[in-house]
């Protein structure tokens, strides 16, 4: 009976939130010209435009013809998304398949973070409290449902964990874990960071064979690295991605760590600080090395998210995307914690009946997701978690598209375009593209970065640009956006270009251009 009524409340809460992903995956599709679109995260976008070119035959590359860029961070995850593109699927509809993908991925995790909870408490409730708290976190949701590479991620992640738990229980070895993260590495290479949180519990917390199994899981992760930077020197001539010069060089370390940490302030205070301590607090006086390997899980993330500076997206709210990926093992420790905390409370008072603990449990959880997925920076955070309002970024994701269109049927297909957003708009244009942020463009990425007012002004991606070589030595046929310091280009344009109007919006068209159909765009008012 208490197996039926395990998997029954399991099958429900599964089942709640198969109807949730679904009602949010159609919350970011919207309609123009009649036609209904469903637009990923722009990074996504930008994985995107790699795979359909891959699938179509030319390579791994951003513009099809030139020099290969590794301008994504997440190989696997590319080729996974090619394999859609070998099919008649209208572009308006192939980010579908990769948001269900991602519901797929992210529902299965709950069920690893079932048993993960299960194995630190032997209480019915709490398993079934961090599902429910996993589920409905709204970063997971933006990131997994929207395209990124988080949903495939956590999943392996907590893959590994249970398999280590049982390892702990039984001490024994399994390789499983490393090869599970090993193989995250190809999705994305900082999957090593967590890779690297487990070899260095299983060599203090699992000592039989120590040194044997440290030589295993080492070697096994310089295998899977070498394969990668192998591949880039190969076929890309470097051995970093591009993205990692854009991110991580021209900015000073002190200051990007400082960064780093302002965001994570950031993070804890719309958390709210007693909730993310609480289960670090809990940890000092209930040592247990499974809820330990949990808690270095999640310290593991926040430390490299501070050291890289942080994401881009910190002022949207929540956890970014380094972070997101360790939530479930947080909220594993937070519901585990609170409920030993209430238990031990029962037993100096016996005449609590258990009933009541339970309830009390079950409400301070329910208050406390609210809690996490309001933003006080963002007044409509809550209504977007309730799907009353359309998830983050899908204004812009619409507009973006809006923009594709206008610029496809006014111009021709050998039009380059320069772009800040460098994925719908691409994808959707499919015309030649020029990064001005430099993420496709290893000139702009080896730049230094341009100088911050404040901390609040970094964006990480974000902040390297030069006007006088994407506009004045590449002369795009249509400069589509801009970003930071526009006085050079300003100057190129009025030399240079005609502000054109299209579908009620402005672009600048380079006067002589034969790529740019005339007749089809209207004189700027």
């Amino acid at each position: 009976m208490h197996t039926f009524n395990k998997n029954w409340l399991l099958i429900t809460l599964l089942g709640v939130y198969v109807f949730y992903a679904g009602m949010y995956i159609y919350k970011t599709s919207f309609v123009i010209e009649g036609i209904r679109y469903f637009v990923l995260f722009d990074d996504a976008m930008i994985s995107m435009r790699y795979a359909r070119n891959f699938a179509e035959g030319y390579g791994l590359v951003w513009n099809p013809g030139e020099t290969p860029v590794e301008g994504y961070t997440n190989p696997l995850w590319v080729i996974f998304m090619s394999f859609f593109h070998l099919f008649p699927i209208p572009a308006s509809k192939v980010s579908l398949a990769i948001q269900i993908s991602g519901g797929i991925f992210l529902g299965l995790n709950l069920i690893f973070v079932k048993k993960i909870t299960e194995n630190i408490s032997n209480e019915f409730i709490p398993p079934f409290l961090a599902v429910l708290l996993t589920a409905f976190y709204t970063p997971l949701n933006n990131w997994g449902l929207q395209g990124m590479e988080v949903s495939i991620l956590v999943l392996l992640l907590n893959a590994a964990v249970l398999i280590m738990l049982f390892e702990i229980r039984n001490d024994r070895f399994s390789p499983w874990p490393y090869l599970l993260l090993g193989f995250g590495t190809l999705v994305r290479v900082d999957m090593t960071v967590p890779y690297l949180v487990l070899v260095g519990f299983a060599f203090l917390f699992v000592p039989r064979h120590r040194w044997r199994r440290l030589a295993w899981e080492l070697g096994l992760l310089a295998a899977f690295l070498a394969s990668q930077t192998l591949f880039r020197l190969w076929y890309y001539g470097d051995p970093l991605p591009n993205t990692y010069y854009l991110k991580m060089s021209g900015i000073p370390l002190l200051l990007r760590i400082q960064r780093g940490l302002y965001v994570f302030y950031q993070f804890g205070r719309d958390l709210n600080w007693m909730l993310l301590t609480l289960p670090f607090i809990h940890l000092i006086f209930e040592r247990d090395r499974k809820t330990f390997l949990l808690a270095l899980l999640f310290v593991g993330q926040v430390a490299y998210s501070v050291y890289v500076g942080g994401d881009a997206w910190e002022h949207k709210g929540g956890a970014n995307r380094y972070i997101a990926i360790a939530m479930p093992a947080f909220f594993t420790l937070f519901v585990v914690c609170v409920d030993r905390i209430l238990q031990a409370i029962r037993r100096q008072f016996s005449r609590l009946e258990p009933v009541f603990v339970n309830l009390i449990l079950v409400g301070f959880t329910l208050a406390s997701l609210a809690n996490f997925n309001f933003i006080r920076r963002d007044t409509a955070y809550l209504r977007r978690w309730l799907l009353l309002q359309p998830p983050i970024f899908i204004e812009g994701n619409k507009e973006d598209t809006r923009i594709a269109l206008a610029v496809r049927k006014s111009t021709t297909p050998q039009a380059s375009i320069a772009v800040v957003t460098a994925g719908a708009i691409p994808y959707f244009a499919d015309r030649p593209a020029i990064d001005l942020l430099g993420k496709n463009d290893p000139y702009i990425a080896h730049l230094p970065s341009h100088t911050p007012a404040s901390l609040e002004d970094i964006r990480p991606g974000h902040m390297k640009w030069d006007y006088d070589y994407s506009i004045g030595q590449l002369e795009p046929d249509m400069i589509v956006q801009l970003w930071g310091d526009k006085e050079i280009a300003y100057a190129y344009i009025q030399q240079y270009y005609t502000v054109v109007e299209i579908d009620g919006m402005l672009f600048s068209a380079r006067s002589d251009s034969p790529n740019i159909l005339w007749g089809r765009v209207g004189q700027a008012p």
